[in-house]
């Protein structure tokens, strides 16, 4: 008898240098990818600011105009808490606040606290409806925008008509107060309106659009005649910036959990949520019951399936559950055979008395073949097969 060699093992899995081999190429240009834009953001990271930053030269920025002030002797300083503005109201400080909206309301009243008698000029630079009101009390914003527009002065301000006409559209303001000065009229509504403060030595100035700040606009129309005459008349102009990061912008009433942030009705939103999917699962739910046999789609050999189980008990070493099989065949093919109904097959006080009566044989060794312990290992199982097959060539013989 002769045995057939198995074939060789062969792994389609590739090994740790071919993976590197494929991935080196790409690995490489991700690598130099992350490096020049790392790079890059280093060098840029000094030089770009964000918009309306004295600091930046982008043409949203306003670094140009920083510098004509330095040139006629005003000093610029940066600022992006409120507690550094507040400290900077001062009789010979101007104080631009760039994104006034970007203030949450009790940062708008500490700094209008500040600033209402320092004696300073306060520049508000295109203040919405969610400040100017708290900042400039007595004033207040047109939803209408009339941005890019050049407006000609129309007011007795002598920073105003010493520019002439300049970009100072945006948003349009409206107050009843007889002592401010509207210029740059659009419809009727100032772009700029002057505000004295009570001591009057100070005044708020409320600017429509940031146009006349930005470096790529700054020499269009009297755009820099103006910016240097309302942040150059005193020595020094702090320049704030208001930010989302400042301390002061969250307070301890503030500070919510993460169910307060949650709409109200969301735990019933959730339980009806709930329901629904249960009742989903119940509609698509099979319903358990007994096997249903169905047709295969091929027909398979009974020797394919026998040889499938025997491998099966083989791997899991089930001598025990092989032994039980063969028995059970055995015993329900020899039933019909000695007259003994299938049901009473597996009883020994049935089966084993009609067919010690057909053999003439020992009922004890009968009993023991067909009722016995599992065999002990591979040969006496192979055994109790032969002995099971021989049993039932012998009952069949006439």
């Amino acid at each position: 008898m002769t045995t057939e060699a198995p074939p060789p093992t062969t792994s389609a899995s590739p090994t740790a240098h071919q993976l590197w081999t494929r991935a080196r190429g790409l690995t490489l240009a991700l690598v130099l990818l992350l490096a020049g834009a790392v790079t890059l953001a280093v060098l840029q990271s000094e030089a770009r600011h964000g918009a309306l930053d004295p600091r930046s030269a982008d043409p949203s920025g306003s670094r140009a105009v920083a510098e004509l002030l330095a040139d006629h002797g005003v000093s610029t300083r940066v600022v992006t808490s409120l507690a550094e503005a507040r400290t900077a109201a001062r009789s010979d400080t101007t104080l631009l606040v760039a994104a006034p909206d970007l203030l949450t309301q009790p940062q708008q009243r500490e700094l209008h606290s500040s600033i209402a008698n320092s004696g300073g000029r306060t520049v508000l630079v295109a203040p919405g409806s969610p400040s100017v009101n708290t900042l400039a009390p007595g004033v207040s914003a047109d939803p209408a925008n009339s941005r890019g527009s050049v407006l000609s002065p129309d007011c007795a301000l002598p920073a105003a008509r010493g520019a002439g006409a300049a970009e100072t559209g945006g948003i349009r303001y409206s107050t009843h107060r007889p002592d401010a000065d509207e210029c740059y009229p659009s419809e009727r509504l100032a772009t700029l309106l002057r505000i004295p403060d009570a001591s009057g030595d100070g005044d708020t100035v409320v600017l429509g659009a940031p146009d006349i700040l930005y470096n790529e606009r700054l020499d269009k129309q009297g755009n820099a005649s103006l910016a240097l005459q309302l942040l150059g008349s005193r020595a020094h102009l702090v320049w704030y910036l208001p930010s989302l990061s400042d301390a002061s912008a969250t307070t301890p009433d503030d500070e919510k959990g993460f169910l307060d942030l949650l709409p109200s009705g969301w735990l019933w939103g959730t339980l009806q949520l709930f329901i629904a999917a249960a009742l989903a699962a119940l509609w698509r739910a099979r319903r358990l019951g007994p096997l249903v046999p169905e047709n295969l789609p091929v027909a398979i050999r009974a020797s394919e399936t026998v040889e499938g189980r025997a491998r099966l008990y083989r791997k899991a070493a089930a001598r025990d559950r092989a032994a039980a099989a063969l028995r059970s065949t055995t015993r329900t093919r020899l039933a019909p055979l000695l007259g003994v109904p299938v049901p009473q097959a597996h009883a020994p006080e049935a089966l084993l008395p009609a067919l010690s009566a057909h053999l003439h044989g020992d009922e004890q060794a009968l009993h023991s073949l067909l009722f016995g312990p599992p065999p002990g290992d591979d040969t006496a199982l192979t055994a109790l097969a032969d002995q099971l097959d021989a049993l039932e060539r012998e009952v069949r013989r006439p």
